[in-house]
């Protein structure tokens, strides 16, 4: 048998002491020893799992998949080696042909040919697991940017009329561009007299001013509320901090000249249907739509691509064979228990990780704490103006502030991580429980948790299980998980 150990790293936190490349090899290193494998191949590698390219990675999967000799692959923890399922694809093949044997170290978990189904279970839900951090840890750059705009900071470009500038302390801020601000204030206030068109208006700025606008982008600056300190970003709107170019007024009265005076806006919200928009038809691919007959709800194809005979399949006859799939997510006990330890054992590097983390921030927050406190005893000194305090002032509070959110981000992707963990073990152990007593709007999360390719074929319905509740429905009726 050969042995690959596999050690990687994929930000710089994870370089320090605990969670270094070379720590990682002292332990793989001497867990080979304590098992008597041979010595053999070692990569150090420094990417992420979470890339849609991992050459490193598929160089291993290479040197196993042309190996004579079986290779025991040694790895840390599973989220070392992957936080996606779409690697145990490739993984699972090799292993079912004998071609490997994965090593886990911190799960104490083997898996070979001979694996077990709670072996497997505890595979996909570390897998699990480790997708769902770094989901959480994905989503702290959007809370941050939301935390942004509560701030009332804008974070992208600056629109025309304003201009992105950078800060002595390596930050950006944005100001009015005083030439474009009143190139702003001319187009509102000539479109609001309502002797201008676009096209008119075009010809005007760039008759007098040179400006050559597209009537595109005469529309977008039209109908910016940036202009007014409201920022638009991605559909929804948030109070920003910095000077209006034009009043609410001028914007409103140009919004009502350009929509006209008799539009009335179609609204349309369907119904709440349990299926709607999760089922396909397995005869063409169309979308299978609800319709109520005398009270009772039905679903059928439109058959619009030709007539193919589709049933009108009764709501609770799809329920009943959805209810059917919950009933067989049933872990046994003691299997449970294994994925339960198994979590304590990786929790125990998470836990170095986030004490690191959690410490660098807050030394760099006591460090601003501390100038702010100079800053104020230089003010009443005398060793620096008004101005320079308040400019100094305002950059060490808006760190603070960063450095505030970015503490209870780490605590909060730590909870959710727990919390998601709770759930999924609590959906394994009551599965059909919780379907049975949800809402709607909690069932069809359910069903979109657990299931996906909802088809109907005639009035028996399809489906695919998403992992790692394929593996529980697979085993579900195997005798290894059966009693004696």
């Amino acid at each position: 048998m050969k042995t690959i150990i596999f050690a990687r790293v994929s930000t710089a936190e994870q370089k320090e002491e605990g969670q270094s490349i070379p720590a990682q090899l002292v332990r793989m290193r001497e867990y080979r020893n304590n098992k008597g494998l041979p010595k053999g191949l070692e990569y150090e590698i420094d990417e992420s799992s979470t890339k849609d390219e991992r050459h490193k990675f598929e160089q291993v999967i290479e040197i196993i998949k042309n190996s004579k000799e079986k290779v025991a692959l040694i790895i840390e923890t599973i989220d070392r080696l992957q936080r996606s399922f779409k690697e145990s694809v490739i993984l699972d093949e090799l292993r079912k042909r004998d071609k490997v044997e994965i090593h886990f170290l911190r799960e104490n978990l083997v898996i070979s040919v001979n694996s077990n189904s709670s072996e497997l279970i505890r595979w996909d839900m570390g897998v699990m697991f480790a997708r769902s951090y770094v989901l959480q840890l994905s989503d702290n750059v959007k809370r941050s940017i939301e935390q942004s705009l509560r701030d009332g900071r804008f974070p992208s470009k600056a629109p025309y009329g304003y201009k992105n500038i950078k800060l002595d302390n390596e930050k950006t801020d944005i100001i009015i561009d005083e030439y474009e601000a009143q190139i702003v204030i001319l187009a509102y206030k000539l479109y609001s007299s309502k002797a201008y068109s676009f096209g008119t208006l075009r010809a005007k700025l760039k008759t007098d001013h040179g400006i050559d606008w597209s009537q595109g982008f005469l529309d977008k600056v039209l109908k910016n509320p940036f202009y007014y300190g409201t920022m638009l970003f991605k559909g929804k709107l948030y109070p920003h901090r910095y000077p209006p170019i034009i009043t609410k007024q001028l914007f409103d009265q140009v919004q009502e000249i350009k929509a006209g005076h008799n539009k009335v806006p179609f609204k349309y919200k369907g119904l709440p249907r349990l299926y709607r928009g999760l089922i396909r038809c397995g005869h063409c691919g169309l979308a299978v739509t609800p319709e109520e007959q005398k009270g009772i709800i039905y679903y059928h194809c439109t058959q619009s691509k030709g007539k193919h005979g589709a049933s009108y399949v009764p709501e609770h006859e799809i329920t009943i064979q959805i209810a059917d799939v919950f009933k067989r997510i049933q872990v046994p006990q003691e299997v449970l228990e294994e994925i339960v330890d198994s979590l304590k054992n990786v929790h125990e590097g998470k836990v170095e990780f986030r004490e690191h983390q959690y410490k660098a921030l807050t030394d760099e927050r006591n460090i601003y704490s501390n100038r702010i406190e100079k800053l104020y005893m230089d003010k009443l000194d005398g060793r620096i103006t008004e101005s320079e305090y308040d400019r100094y002032y305002q950059s060490f509070r808006e760190r603070q502030s960063e450095l505030d959110t970015q503490l209870a981000l780490l605590q909060e992707a730590e909870d959710t991580y727990y919390l998601s963990a709770k759930y999924l073990l609590e959906l394994a152990q009551k599965a059909h429980q919780l379907f049975e007593v949800a809402e709607i709007d909690e069932r069809r999360q359910l069903i979109k948790l657990v299931l996906s390719n909802l088809t109907l074929e005639g009035r028996k319905l399809r489906y695919e299980a998403i992992k790692p509740f394929k593996t529980i429905l697979d085993f579900s009726d195997c005798q290894q998980w059966l009693p004696r």
